[in-house]
């Protein structure tokens, strides 16, 4: 058996999930942790390959001994998360563990993901977002919150989502099933939900930046399906910055 564990972390201070040569990123530090805490090297095999300055609620990863398909240990697995955490960096923790199969995987059995993205939208700065929510001096109001909600929604269904696509990106398909799109006003913040079989890449905060167009009157929701069916970047808004982002949820 292996171990699935879920992860949470604070992207700020990494250069993303996957381990860089020159650069500390999250995968590095859970490479450090498990062979602190297990005695050997392990193999670390995360669901997604989340950027640089890119935070997670819910970061799901599979621990093996390095060369194995299984994790040899006599600790229980409910005593894992506290163990390992106390080998981590105050920004990251493990707060689950269950043995899983030797033939799942945290990638490629994914079913669907969710990514949230906040824009902490008020006129001066709020130090407690910052990095952790991009800032939207311009005021949204109501109706255009409503515009914005509106528009994410026109995104449900399999549809080709090439226009919101970081250009350059080489994939085999640009088609996604989307199946929860929304905009809510949480507080101070705006908090843009998707759900999806699969992601583009930089997807989620092109997505943000068309639908804040949307808000500040820029776009309609009609834009947004002309857009989508354009098949353009160009045409779709800003790539938002990427302290707003969170992977929120994974299925298998």
């Amino acid at each position: 058996m292996k171990l699935l564990i879920k992860i949470r972390y604070i992207g700020t201070n990494y250069c993303g999930y996957q381990v860089q040569p020159n650069a500390v990123s999250i995968q590095q530090r859970l490479n450090e942790a498990t062979a602190a805490l297990f005695g050997y090297d392990c193999d670390i095999v995360g669901c997604s390959r989340t950027d640089s300055g890119v935070h997670a609620n819910a970061f799901c990863a599979t621990v093996a001994k390095k060369g194995s398909d299984e994790l040899p240990t006599s600790i229980p697995s409910e005593r894992i998360p506290m163990a390992l955490t106390a080998h981590l960096p105050q920004d990251i923790s493990v707060y689950y563990a269950a043995w899983v199969a030797n033939d799942f995987h945290a990638r490629y059995d994914v079913k669907e993901k969710e990514y949230i993205y906040r824009i902490y939208n008020a006129p001066v700065r709020n130090p407690f977002e910052e990095e952790r929510a991009c800032h939207l001096p311009r005021c949204i109001d109501e109706h255009g919150l409503a515009e914005m909600d509106r528009a994410a929604k026109t995104l449900v269904g399999e549809q080709d989502f090439a226009a919101y696509m970081a250009q350059g990106s080489k994939v085999t398909s640009t088609v996604r099933n989307v199946t929860l799109a929304e905009v809510k006003r949480e507080g101070e913040c705006l908090i843009f939900r998707v759900r999806a079989n699969g992601f583009l890449y930089n997807m989620v905060r092109i997505l943000a930046g068309t639908l804040v167009d949307v808000g500040l009157g820029k776009l309609t929701p009609e834009d947004v399906v002309r857009i989508t069916a354009s098949r353009d970047r160009t045409q779709a808004g800003m790539t938002m910055p990427a302290c707003g982002l969170y992977l929120n949820a994974v299925e298998y």
